[in-house]
């Protein structure tokens, strides 16, 4: 998938951009998660190829997103554009591609995980048409490993 407006290149992951998609996310992503490791990312790629986009400009990784879908709800996670990226719409790219994946699959809404403090990712996920969900909370429990 191509982006004329962006001139980025927006494809599924592989099992060998693993690593450079922890490199990335350590640059590019607020927070880190449990799963940020190459066995997690891995497992990912692994369980739904199409899951894991990534976007590059001449062959440079510039952007991701998790665009996860169960069957019945499709989510959205770990949408990341390198600082220099940010404002020139990788993320609507990436988003537009996410899109795509779930209409495909059947797919009815989509939801983004977004943490609370992220001001600049609000107003990337508003851009791109989604809003907060007042009424939902998410939990969370660690499973042992």
């Amino acid at each position: 998938m191509d982006d004329a407006d962006v001139n980025v290149v927006v494809r599924a992951a592989t099992a060998g951009d693993a690593g450079a998609v922890l490199a990335f996310w350590r640059e590019a992503a607020e927070g880190v998660s449990v799963t940020d490791d190459l066995d997690g990312v891995g497992r990912l790629i692994a369980r739904d190829p199409q899951a894991l986009l990534l976007a590059e400009r001449q062959g440079e990784l510039v952007g991701t997103v998790i665009a996860g879908f169960d069957g019945w709800r499709c989510h959205l996670y770990r949408l990341a554009v390198l600082p220099a990226w940010r404002r020139q719409g990788v993320a609507a790219a990436l988003l537009a591609a996410a899109e795509r994946r779930f209409v495909q699959l059947g797919g009815r809404r989509a939801d983004a995980m977004v943490l609370t403090g992220n001001a600049l990712a609000h107003r990337a996920w508003r851009a791109g048409g989604y809003r907060p969900q007042e009424e939902w909370q998410r939990w969370i429990k660690p499973l042992p490993r």
